[in-house]
């Protein structure tokens, strides 16, 4: 497996660390490096434990994972060569004349444009990855098809496949019978679906299994038994715990219901974090930190409030004198507080923000010199 592959099917968190945690080791997603657990390393005079001794090569050889990770093709991270060069200096705390000089940026506003716009390429992924949770989780099967394995991730036009077409194919992949070794992988779409299920009932559906005994179970059966493993966990036929340090079979049991509980669960904390919040926030100028509290009940409605001052129409005289006065870069639009909701029973949305309003105004007192109250 080469190392773009290995990081893609790789955990966020894991990616951000730089290393995967496996049952012997730990291995650098940067570049393959891997360190056993249970030796010492050396340097400089010290002695480190594996986990450490990867932190410090990932810092020694790769300076930090943002660094290389902004640093692949754009097939790989989806960004222009443009938005890279912003990434780093946004990473960097670079200040806005800064990076209006490195790349000929005309104004700040086209910058926060840009800082914007990542944001919401950010909230637009969480939903891309929430919707294909669901695709995978949506397949129907075929009438003529061969029934697809129950947990299977990636249930699509791929099933349609007779039982003769996959008798033909189990004869020609596996040449010595289905228990004998896999003469190669290299083959279409389809086939790897009817192979891979094949391969899955070497698996006993009621056993917890270590990585090294996955591991040697697939030895037998293909030379490349990383990539088999790899396989069998993306297309839905096995699971393991986030570190490796446990796989079983895949089936609909009490461990399914429990993976599919845990996949409802954060389908739905991920709905919590898109929904409209409401809450408090401050318009304060960073020059005589004076400020204006507002209560609001959809908190995205700061980038409004900002529009408005800046094309000069905002309601409250006194900020809209000082902005213009000071400027754009001398305010901040900082949340205070969001309102917290109740999943369930009665909650009046209204009122609870009148408080929370109240609360802050009392806290800051926002008035004569100390606001725009």
């Amino acid at each position: 497996m080469n190392k773009n592959e290995r990081m893609l099917s790789s955990t966020v968190d894991e990616i951000k660390r730089g290393y995967i945690d496996q049952e012997n080791d730990y291995v650098c997603l940067l570049c393959g490096k891997s360190y056993e657990k249970g030796l010492i390393y050396h340097e400089d005079n010290t002695f480190y434990e594996a986990e450490k001794y990867m932190k410090l090569h990932i810092k020694k050889s790769h300076n930090c994972v943002f660094d290389y990770l902004i640093g692949m093709e754009k097939s790989v991270t989806g960004l222009s060569d443009h938005q890279s060069k912003l990434f780093k200096l946004f990473y960097d705390g670079s200040s806005d004349s800064k990076i209006k000089s490195e790349l000929n940026i005309g104004s700040s506003s086209t910058i926060r444009n840009h800082r914007f716009a990542f944001r919401e390429k950010e909230r637009q992924a969480k939903i891309f990855l929430a919707l294909m949770e669901l695709l995978k989780e949506s397949g129907k099967k075929t009438s003529d098809a061969v029934k697809p394995h129950n947990t299977a991730k990636m249930v699509d036009d791929r099933y349609k496949i007779t039982e003769e077409e996959r008798s033909k194919i189990l004869e020609k992949c596996f040449p010595q019978g289905v228990n004998g070794p896999l003469r190669t992988f290299d083959i279409k779409e389809k086939n790897k679906l009817v192979v891979l299920r094949q391969i899955a009932k070497r698996f006993d559906k009621d056993e917890f299994y270590s990585e090294k005994e996955i591991n040697e179970i697939l030895k037998n059966v293909y030379e490349d038994f990383v990539t088999l493993r790899r396989y069998l966990i993306e297309y839905g036929f096995l699971d393991r715990k986030p570190d490796g340090s446990q796989y079983w079979l895949k089936v609909q049991n009490e461990k399914q219901e429990v993976v599919e509980m845990d996949r409802k669960k954060e389908l739905k904390n991920l709905y919590k974090e898109m929904k409209i919040e409401a809450g408090v926030y401050q318009i304060r100028n960073t020059q005589n930190n004076k400020t204006f509290i507002v209560a609001t009940p959809n908190l995205k409605t700061m980038n409004g409030r900002h529009i408005e001052l800046k094309r000069g129409g905002h309601r409250n005289k006194l900020l809209q004198e000082d902005w213009n006065k000071y400027g754009e870069e001398a305010f901040v639009l900082e949340v205070l507080e969001v309102l917290e909701e109740p999943e369930e029973g009665f909650f009046d949305r209204k009122e609870e923000l009148k408080k929370l309003e109240k609360k802050w105004l009392e806290k800051l007192q926002p008035f004569g010199e100390k606001g725009y109250h």
